[in-house]
């Protein structure tokens, strides 16, 4: 264990393969219902793999899976780990009004806290879809009654990505917490290194430099994501998608598993909440200061 210290939060996003937004072009929502499914047996893996290194974690869980797989919900809950929510069927926030992202996020969190039994506290956008264009989906989720979200990824990205944002948890003015994805802060630029395809694609000794140094020089929890699709390498193909799209979502799933096992092994890990809420357990804890939804 690299920085004992520190407890970073791990963290899953719940969805599956043919729910990826990169794959949107190419799989119609209503062609879910007749895709095989495989987000149960590798959430079910996942679970197992936490249960045998006695691991917390913090899964963001789509509405859509919830409902057709609630035992799933119940194992989660039942083996100690935190329920969030990732929305209900995996629509980009910017790509919603107000009234639909409400519509979506109120419902995501119905169905969880009524399989659940308890509150549902946190929320991810799909894809990190909240930014300058949509600040006004942190209004929502406050009403709505999420204490926190980990919805804005500090970085230049084609698809999401919020570069000037705080690159660490802080609180909004509307109360609600922000919790972002973990980057790391050089050549005036934030690096990705909190997971995801660049977990995939970098060579383990980098992604573990990277969030070594976020504990032992920022002295912060690091926020580390993935999904259950990748630690399928043997999922169906996606025919004729485009070459760096087939490169993002394919690129090492053969690898991932045994990485992952080595990131659990190297780092001490918690759930959001008992990391980030106040009263929690953990070292990582929201900047003092209430900030405005856009960094100055």
């Amino acid at each position: 264990m690299l920085a004992p210290s520190i407890t970073n939060a791990l963290t899953i996003d719940v969805e599956d393969y043919f729910q990826v937004s990169a794959l949107a072009p190419y799989i119609r929502r209503d062609e879910w219902g007749s895709r095989e499914c495989r987000v149960e047996r590798n959430v079910h893996r996942i679970l197992d793999q936490l249960a045998s290194l006695d691991i917390k974690a913090t899964f963001f869980t789509l509405g859509w899976v919830a409902e057709r797989y609630p035992h799933v919900v119940t194992r989660i809950v039942a083996e100690g780990h935190e329920l969030a929510s990732h929305g209900y069927g995996h629509e980009r926030a910017s790509d919603l009004d107000e009234a639909t992202f409400t519509e979506d996020v109120t419902r995501a969190k119905r169905i969880l806290e009524d399989l659940a039994g308890r509150p549902v506290l946190g929320y991810r956008a799909p894809s990190f879809s909240i930014g300058k264009g949509n600040l006004w989906a942190f209004d929502v989720l406050a009403r709505a009654g999420y204490r926190y979200s980990s919805s804005i990824y500090p970085i230049a990205h084609d698809h999401y990505g919020m570069p000037d944002a705080p690159r660490f948890a802080h609180r909004l003015a509307c109360g609600l917490l922000e919790v972002p994805v973990t980057t790391v802060r050089m050549m005036n630029r934030n690096l990705p290194s909190s997971g995801g395809g660049y977990f995939r694609l970098l060579p383990y000794a980098a992604s573990r430099w990277l969030i070594s140094r976020v504990n032992r020089v920022d002295r912060e929890a690091a926020v580390f994501y993935f999904h259950p699709w990748e630690i399928d390498p043997g999922q169906p193909r996606v025919p004729g998608i485009d070459a760096k799209t087939r490169f993002r979502h394919y690129v090492n799933l053969s690898r991932m598993e045994a990485k992952l096992q080595r990131l659990l092994g190297d780092f001490r890990w918690g759930r959001m909440d008992a990391i980030f809420l106040p009263r929690g357990a953990g070292a990582g804890s929201a900047q003092s200061a209430t900030v405005a939804a856009v960094p100055a």
